[in-house]
């Protein structure tokens, strides 16, 4: 049985290898995303553990807020001197270093990063823990030198003697460019601009007494845990204000925080992997059906030889191990190619990564034939349930299809019952009235109506297929009844094969339906809640100094200019309850620029001096009301206990990260947390000037400050949608992994199809069908089934998307479209489908000789 088993797969080695290319697919993308992931950590791990102090001595952390807010957390300068004279310490020093600034050239171009990634500014201390070292040039002296990284400077085209122009918390300066450093570890990607630590803290914080933290170097043979101890004795009660580490708890720190992009990273590829395995298990199934249904006569010869129902199902389940592990080795393989690819993908947004330290861990290759070996043994036993079920008898029939004619009775009672628990699913999600229910019952009514449609779907090839193919006897005559007649022959093999393609179409239809749903809404919102004529906000949304608002308050033209600055707070709900959330806090003058709808008070009660202002059904849920005094934490550690002063009934009005809508004056922020930037402006233009003419004035004002951009409505819409197209773009990607597999199912379906039908093509040929002909009936065949998945695939996204925007409609994106023009397009495209994947199936049968077809058994 072995060697039958052997010769039995190396004989269909040809028609296994689209069945092995699905396999790779999804292993590829598993092994790539695991080898990259470990990569960038280990590298990472090994940047941070080379380049931290032996003990840092920072502020304390309670909240994250410096990239919401600018604010810089400090201390004093004057705790180095403390720390110096702990017992063991070999050196201290009062560290500077900020990353929200800005460095322009003298055209007003961005040096710095293109790939959002900071540009960081500090004090230059070479030290053995530096990242950099000074290759040309010399060191930065006094307050008008700077040094900068290499890697910046050759992508700004900066050379020593240069001026830039640096954007700092305190406000703007220039330097000259007095030398450059070249990385010695992995550059990260940021930008380094070093200065005098003599004048640092001035220029990069508002005060030379102030440091962003105390670098301590222990002295020989002093371990880091024992020197920590130390100095959190040496700092007694002051301990508490401060987060002291070691070199150790700092790498880690930091590589937690670097966790939270490679999980997005490792998530979105093990994505494509789920749709390759999921596409390619209904590709491996109709293969080893046709391909068992084929060999009807030799497995009855078999067992007619002895071999017992186990024996068939072992050999059937052999070849599918074996295909998955060529399967799966050519996808490890495959998936290294895919891992050395992202790692140079990085280097070209700015981040080299050594290709040659690839961290290949045990776990990627058992992954890697997990999957491989998985997905093809659980999609081989159906498959060989059926071989073990042929008869010895079999042996003696003339008819090499089996199966054809079975009952679909039992596909019909379970479609039905996993379809109506799916639906009544969906039914639940659209009548939730929380987001977290409704969320959860839409990914069971997703996964349940999927299966229902899958199992179901061979009912459905025959009502459907007539009225898809209803037109080709009329359009193509004997040809087009043929082929339709070939699809409908077998509900099972179409259905399946139809299936592969609809699941990718599925998913975009549903992911299109909430994107325009979601770009419709957020055009409602903005036109109903904008009343500004201009805002202006950094590229990627992080705060700018308070310099750009006073230039724009002081051009010809303005009118009303309103601040807007993030931040991270903490409140102490009646509830009981502590929420993290992010709030806004605005300047005087909002309802001119931005329309709020209130269901108590206003914005005069909202942005009083220590009231807020929250969303109503947030309120409701915690049980806070008008007057309602909460306590509130803000970065820093500051506390305070704010009244509230209004309600809102905009669920979400800052986007899904500000939980309760939260907003509050811009004088209540600057008591708790001073020292923030602006994230945004809204300006409008003064009585008697037109918003057409202050625009080139502003343009010419935010000149020198190329980070930040000048955005009318139309402006602002286009960004939105631009933003929702990155998601719809990956999307995309998706279905275009899963039309590749599709694509390699409807060829591997015909290609074995034309193999069966042998002798019915040299028949057709012999009463005088013509070679066009022939290629055409196939094409016919595949271009129905491709439209048929499609048509599947199209209905049940849609239902998904109506779905989906019942669960945005609860966090206040009510509004409902259709994109019909992707809708139109997924079908013309699912057609060229078809066609593209009978070109060498039709090709193949229209070379056959007639006399050795009609010979075929």
């Amino acid at each position: 049985m072995l060697k039958a088993t052997l010769r039995s797969f190396l004989a269909h080695k040809g028609r296994l290898a689209l069945s092995a290319l699905a396999v790779l697919l999804s292993v590829a993308f598993v092994a790539g995303s695991l080898i990259f992931s470990d990569t960038v950590s280990r590298t990472f791990d090994r940047l941070f553990a080379s380049t931290a102090a032996d003990v840092s001595v920072q502020p304390k952390r309670d909240l994250v807020s410096a990239r919401a807010s600018g604010a810089v957390q400090t201390l004093p300068a004057a705790l180095r001197d403390r720390v110096a004279r702990v017992p063991g310490v070999a050196a201290a020093r009062a560290d500077v270093q900020v990353r929200n600034v800005v460095v322009v050239d003298r055209h007003n171009r961005s040096v710095g990063p293109t790939n959002g990634a900071p540009t960081l500014a500090g004090a230059w201390y070479p030290t053995r823990h530096s990242p950099v070292e000074l290759t040309s040039g010399h060191a930065p002296r006094g307050p008008g030198e700077a040094l900068l990284d290499a890697d910046t400077a050759g992508r700004g085209h900066v050379r020593i003697g240069d001026t830039l122009t640096v954007q700092a918390q305190p406000g703007t300066f220039r330097v000259r460019v007095a030398g450059i450093a070249t990385f010695t570890t992995t550059n990260s990607g940021a930008g380094l601009l070093y200065l005098d630590p003599a004048v640092a803290g001035r220029q990069l914080l508002g005060s030379p007494a102030r440091a962003t933290g105390i670098a301590v170097d222990a002295a020989k043979g002093v371990p880091a845990d024992r020197l920590r101890q130390r100095v959190v004795a040496a700092l007694g009660a002051d301990a508490g204000a401060y987060d002291v580490q070691t070199a150790r708890e700092q790498a880690r720190s930091a590589a937690a925080s670097l966790g939270t992009f490679l999980d997005v990273v490792k998530y979105v590829m093990l994505g494509f992997a789920g749709v390759a395995l999921l596409v390619g298990v209904f590709l491996i199934v109709n293969t080893f059906s046709m391909l068992i249904a084929q060999r009807t006569r030799e497995l009855g010869l078999l067992r007619a030889l002895g071999a017992d129902r186990r024996q068939v199902r072992r050999s059937v389940l052999t070849e599918a191990l074996l295909l998955g592990l060529v399967g799966a080795t050519l996808g490890l393989a495959a998936g290294i190619g895919l891992a050395f690819g992202l790692i140079r993908l990085m280097g070209v947004f700015g981040t080299n990564l050594a290709a040659a330290r690839m961290v290949i861990g045990w776990g990627t290759p058992v992954a890697a034939y997990g999957v491989g070996l998985g997905v093809t043994l659980v999609a081989a036993c159906l498959p060989a349930r059926r071989a073990a079920a042929v008869s010895p008898m079999a042996a003696l029939a003339d008819a090499e299809v089996a199966a054809v004619g079975k009952p679909l009775r039992t596909r019909g009672v379970v479609g039905a019952l996993v379809g109506t628990a799916g639906a009544a699913a969906l039914a639940g999600c659209a009548a939730a009235t929380r987001t977290a229910p409704a969320a959860a019952l839409l990914g069971v009514g997703v996964a349940l109506t999927l299966v229902a449609t899958v199992v179901a779907g061979p009912l459905l090839v025959r009502p459907v297929i007539r009225v898809l193919g209803g037109a080709f006897p009329a359009l193509f005559g004997p040809v087009g009844r043929m082929s339709q007649r070939n699809a409908l022959r077998n509900p099972r093999r179409t259905g399946a094969t139809a299936a592969a393609l609809m699941v990718g179409l599925a998913l975009v239809s549903g992911m299109s339906v909430a994107s325009a749903s979601m770009s419709a809404s957020f055009d409602r919102r903005i036109d109903k809640t904008l009343g500004a004529d201009f805002t202006v906000q950094n590229a990627n949304f992080m705060p700018f100094t308070r310099q750009i608002a006073d230039r724009v308050a002081a051009t010809g033209g303005t009118g009303l200019v309103v601040p807007q600055r993030l931040t991270r707070i903490a409140l102490r709900l009646p509830d009981g309850k502590r929420v993290e959330t992010g709030a806004s806090a605005y300047g005087a003058g909002l309802d001119d620029v931005v329309h709020i709808d209130y269901a108590r008070g206003g914005s005069a009660a909202a942005l009083a001096d220590g009231h807020l202002a929250m969303d109503a059904t947030f309120a409701r849920d915690h049980g806070v009301r008008p007057g309602s005094v909460l306590p509130v934490d803000f970065p820093g550690g500051r506390r305070a206990r704010l009244t509230v002063g209004a309600l809102t009934e905009q669920a979400s009005t800052e986007g899904f990260g500000n939980q309760g809508g939260v907003f509050f004056g811009l004088g209540t922020l600057e008591r708790y947390a001073p020292g923030g930037q602006d994230s945004a402006l809204y300006v409008d233009a003064a009585r008697g000037t037109r918003p057409q003419d202050l625009r080139p004035r502003l343009e010419r004002t935010l000149a020198p400050f190329p980070q930040v951009q000048l955005r009318n409505q139309t402006d602002y819409k286009k960004l939105v949608h631009d933003q929702i197209g990155v998601l719809l773009y990956l999307v995309y990607a998706l279905l275009g992994l899963a039309i590749v597999i599709a694509v390699l199912g409807v060829v591997n379906t015909l290609a074995l199809s034309v193999v069966e039908r042998t002798r019915e093509i040299g028949l057709l040929r012999a009463i005088g069908l013509g070679r066009r002909q022939l290629r055409r009936m196939i094409r016919l065949e595949s271009v129905v089934i491709a439209v048929f998945g499609a048509v599947l695939g199209l209905a049940l996204g849609l239902v998904w998307g109506v779905c989906m925007q019942q669960v945005l409609a609860l966090r206040g994106l009510t509004a409902f479209a259709i994109p019909w023009g992707t809708i139109v397009a997924v079908v013309a495209g699912s057609a060229v489908v078809g066609i593209v994947a009978a070109l060498l199936p039709a090709l193949r049968a229209s070379r056959m000789n007639v006399l050795a077809a009609i010979a075929h058994e």
